[in-house]
C-alpha cells in the first residue's frame, strides 16, 4: 500500500479553506489497542511514528477511558453520550443485530450535522443494522448510519471475525451480484460454503478451540456465523486497511471547503489479524505487531492527506481505542508467543473484557494546531462519553433534554487548557466501576475471576473492591476493608447514576 494519492485537491475553490472557521474533526478509533501498544505510551519493541507525531503536536492523556471494556458498548457510548449499560441490547452485537443507535434523537454526528458539518462513518460499525424483523442483505439496508446522523457511510457491518464479510456503502452492499444473493444466519448453516470445522485444510490460520471462530470460511479464514452467496462482494482481509483509508481520504478531498466530521473506525488490531503484505513479518511480533504497524500507517495516510489539502492546522484529530488489549482472541496467530517482554496494557491490570484498569483505560491523543498547544501531557480524568457535550460546546450547539445524558462538557480538558478532574467516571467491564478523586470502586459481581480462553483477569468479586489509583495503577491492593466510608460513598454514587436519567 503506497501513499494514497489525493483525487479531489484540484476541485477546491480558491479561498475556501480560509473562509472556514469551525474545525474539521476526525476520530480515529482503533480496535483492541492497549494502553501500552504504541511507542508514545511505552511500546519499545516497535515504533508508531505517525501516532507519536499526534502526541508531539497535541495532548497525550494518561487517564482517559472508553465507557466499556468491549467494542459495541464503547461505540454506543461515544456516539450517543449515554452510558451503554443504561440501555438494553448494547452488549457485543452479533453480525445480524438490529440497529441499536437511536433514530429519534440526535447522535454525535447528528449534532454536528446541525452545526453544518458533513459527517461520515468509515470502517467498523458493529452497532447493528435494520429492524428486529431482520436484514435482507440484497436490498436497501435501513435503518443504519444514514438514519443516525451520518451523511456518508462505508462500513464493515459487524466486526472482522463475523459474517457477512462485505462492505456496505450507504445502504447497499458493495459489488453485490443480484444473481448471487447473500444469506446470513447465526442459528444454522446456510448454503454450501465450507466451514472451518469441516475443512481446516482450507484455512490460512486455525481457529483457537472454544472460541467459535470455525464457521463459514471467507478469504481462507473461518468466521463466527454462516453465510452463502455474495462472492463478488467479499472483502480481502489484507486490503481492508487500505480500502477504508482511501475512502476517508476521498471524503476529506470532497468536503475540504466546508467543515467535516469523520468517525474512522479501524479494524486493526482486532482478530483475525491479516494485514497487508507491506506489513506482514515486519514487526518481529507476529501478525498482531504487524497490524499495529498497519494502524500507524493509516494514521499517517490521514495526516498526509490533511497536510496535502492544507487542512492540518484547522483539523482536530482524536486518536483512541474502543477498549483494552487481548492477545489470543479466537485464532492461533502466535500473538502470545511472539509478544516477548511487551506488555500491551503497559502497567495496568487486566485487559479487554475486564473491570480492571486495562479494560477501559486507553490511549487518547488530541491534536488541533489552531486551537491548542502541542507537546502536552494531561492527567485529567476524561471519558469518551464526554466527546458529545465537549464537541457541542466547541461547535456552538445546545444539547437537548433527550440527548447525551451522561456527557459532560470537558472542552477545556480536551484542549489541554485545564487539568481539573471530572467529578466521577464510570466504566463497564464484567462489573461497573466508579473512579473518583483518585479512588476506584468495583461493584460486587458474580462470575469467573479469569476469562480462561483469553487469560485475562475480569475483576469479578462478590466482595466490594477499592483501589487507590494514584501510585497503584496495578490495582494490587484492595483497600475496601480499610476505607468502608469511601466504599459506601462510591457505591451510593453508582446507585444514584444508575437510577437517574441524566448524569449532567
Amino acid at each position: 500500500m503506497k501513499i494514497i494519492r489525493l483525487l479531489c485537491c484540484c476541485l477546491l475553490p480558491l479561498g475556501a479553506l480560509a473562509q472556514q472557521q469551525k474545525p474539521n474533526i476526525i476520530v480515529i478509533y482503533a480496535d483492541d489497542l492497549g494502553y501500552g501498544d504504541v511507542s508514545c505510551y511505552g511500546m519499545q519493541r516497535i515504533q508508531t511514528p505517525n501516532i507519536d507525531r499526534l502526541a508531539r503536536n497535541g495532548v497525550k492523556f494518561t487517564r482517559a477511558y472508553a465507557t466499556s471494556a468491549t467494542c459495541t458498548p464503547s461505540r454506543f457510548g461515544l456516539l450517543t453520550g449515554k452510558y451503554p449499560w443504561k440501555q438494553q441490547n448494547t452488549g457485543i452485537a452479533p453480525g445480524d443485530a438490529s440497529l441499536i443507535l437511536p433514530t429519534d434523537r440526535r447522535t454525535l454526528p447528528g449534532m454536528l450535522q446541525s452545526a453544518g458539518y458533513q459527517t461520515a462513518v468509515i470502517g467498523k460499525w458493529h452497532l447493528g443494522l435494520g429492524t428486529r424483523e431482520g436484514i435482507d442483505w440484497n436490498r436497501e439496508i435501513r435503518p443504519g448510519p444514514l438514519e443516525t446522523g451520518f451523511n456518508y457511510a462505508f462500513i464493515m457491518p459487524a466486526t472482522l471475525d463475523r459474517v457477512p464479510c462485505v462492505y456496505v456503502e450507504n445502504r447497499q452492499v458493495v459489488n453485490l451480484d443480484p444473481a448471487d444473493p447473500i444469506q446470513v444466519s447465526y442459528k444454522q448453516k446456510v448454503g454450501n460454503e465450507p466451514t472451518g470445522a469441516e475443512h481446516p485444510e482450507k484455512l490460512r490460520m486455525l481457529p483457537d478451540p472454544g472460541h467459535g471462530h470455525n464457521q463459514t470460511i471467507v478469504d481462507s479464514i473461518s468466521r463466527i456465523g454462516w453465510m452463502s452467496g455474495g462472492h463478488s462482494a467479499l472483502w480481502k482481509d489484507a486490503d481492508i486497511a487500505g480500502d477504508i483509508t482511501r475512502k476517508a481520504v476521498s471524503f476529506m478531498g470532497r468536503h475540504a471547503g466546508s467543515p467535516f466530521f469523520i468517525y474512522f473506525a479501524s479494524g486493526d488490531i482486532h482478530v483475525p489479524r491479516y494485514p497487508h503484505s507491506q506489513f506482514r513479518g515486519k514487526s518481529g511480533m507476529g501478525l498482531r505487531g504487524d497490524a499495529i504497524l498497519q494502524l500507524d500507517w493509516s494514521v499517517g495516510q490521514i495526516m498526509h492527506a490533511l497536510d496535502s489539502l492544507g487542512l492540518t492546522r484547522n483539523t482536530m484529530v482524536i486518536f483512541t481505542s474502543d477498549n483494552g488489549p487481548v492477545l489470543n482472541d479466537g485464532y492461533v496467530d502466535q500473538a502470545v508467543e511472539l509478544a516477548g517482554n511487551h506488555r500491551p496494557a503497559g502497567p495496568l491490570r487486566g485487559g479487554k473484557y475486564s473491570a480492571f484498569e486495562a479494560g477501559a483505560r486507553v490511549p487518547f491523543i488530541v491534536q488541533w494546531p489552531a486551537g491548542m498547544k502541542g507537546g502536552q501531557r494531561s492527567d485529567a480524568l476524561f471519558s469518551q462519553v464526554d466527546l458529545f457535550a465537549s464537541l457541542a460546546k466547541l461547535t456552538g450547539q445546545t444539547l437537548q433534554d433527550n440527548e447525551a445524558p451522561d456527557s459532560f462538557d470537558r472542552l477545556p480538558q480536551l484542549l489541554g487548557k485545564s487539568k481539573t478532574d471530572r467529578r466521577y467516571l464510570i466504566t463497564q467491564g464484567g462489573a461497573l466501576s466508579v473512579i473518583s478523586n483518585g479512588w476506584k470502586y468495583i461493584a460486587p459481581s458474580k462470575g469467573a475471576k479469569v476469562a480462561r480462553l483469553v487469560n485475562i483477569e475480569l475483576g469479578n468479586d462478590e466482595a466490594p473492591q477499592l483501589y487507590r489509583l494514584k501510585g497503584d495503577d496495578g490495582e494490587r491492593k484492595n483497600e475496601a476493608a480499610q476505607h468502608p466510608q469511601q466504599v459506601s460513598a462510591l457505591a451510593a454514587l453508582l446507585q444514584e447514576v444508575k437510577t437517574s436519567e441524566r448524569s449532567r
